[in-house]
């Protein structure tokens, strides 16, 4: 068995799904050879074991498993079926950034970003090659797929979607965090209560007292995670709450500042142009009707 290893997609744009298809393979019937697909393929075993490879590595894909492969790579059959083999597959596009990584990257290409206004980054973490505990349902979900692409696409194309994303969801290892490590736990802690707590008075002490950790290694978490001290995120994540609150409102830019957690307009205005290129009331001017 080859290496395990994750696909890392950064949102936003959204994976975009196309087309499901259920194959059935005799013993002795096996993949078909294909390079540069040009689209991600999706295997779900249901029965049976699928002998796959993609370049160097090599797969046994057997029930309760699934195969991520690459639109870019040589894919090919290992060997034929033992048994008789059923399996869905979902090609899907992605026009955003990916990569693959192994086990031994995660600290270095987890990083995420301030949630801004406009982008909301974020990524997702895909297991190229796993077995999920929750297989039963993602195969409920995959008949539903099924049964729903006989029907004319205007009927289906919603629910098609979410069925896609539910399924990306319940392979996502980022979201279970069962792997995750004592940084990345912690930062993520850190993160969600700046956010909830950004208009107070929020310093490297109180974030020690809140969380039972020493500072240094606080930010130490932090600047792994998101690549920032939690004051630089806390700094930014004011600036996009001003962004929103310069368009959204009518609010002067004291009141502004005072509300994000500034202590006066003048620093409030100095910061935001340094972050965003131009004043406040210019932002403001640039959307006004």
């Amino acid at each position: 068995m080859s290496e395990l290893g994750h696909i890392w997609m950064e949102l936003p744009p959204l994976p975009y799904y196309l087309m499901i298809g259920l194959s059935t393979y005799l013993p002795g019937e096996m993949h078909p050879s294909r390079r540069n697909l040009g689209v991600f393929d999706l295997l779900w075993v249901t029965k049976g074991t699928l002998y796959m490879g993609e370049d160097d590595k090599e797969w046994e894909v057997a029930e309760g498993q699934t195969l991520l492969l690459l639109p870019d790579r040589y894919h090919y059959p290992v060997k034929g079926c033992d048994t008789e083999t059923v399996f869905f597959w979902i090609h899907f596009d992605f026009h955003g950034v990916w990569q693959q990584t192994t086990d031994g990257d995660l600290g270095t290409v987890y990083s995420q970003q301030v949630r801004k206004s406009w982008e909301n980054p974020y990524r997702i973490r895909i297991p190229q090659y796993s077995a999920p505990p929750e297989f039963a349902l993602a195969e409920r979900h995959l008949r539903k797929l099924l049964s729903d692409s006989v029907h004319h696409r205007s009927e289906t194309y919603w629910s098609e979607q979410q069925l896609f994303m539910e399924l990306l969801r319940l392979l996502d290892a980022g979201q279970s965090r069962n792997d995750a490590s004592p940084a990345l736990l912690l930062a993520d802690k850190v993160e969600a209560y700046l956010r909830q707590h950004y208009q107070s008075d929020v310093t490297n002490s109180s974030l020690a007292e809140e969380f039972h950790f020493h500072p240094n290694y606080i930010v130490r978490c932090m600047k792994e995670i998101y690549n920032c001290t939690p004051m630089a995120y806390l700094h930014d994540y004011r600036i996009e709450q001003a962004k929103l609150l310069l368009i959204k409102t009518e609010w002067s830019i004291a009141r502004i500042a005072e509300h994000i957690g500034f202590l006066n307009a003048p620093y409030f205005s100095n910061c935001f142009k340094a972050a965003a290129g131009i004043s406040p009331l210019r932002f403001r001017k640039q959307y006004s009707a």
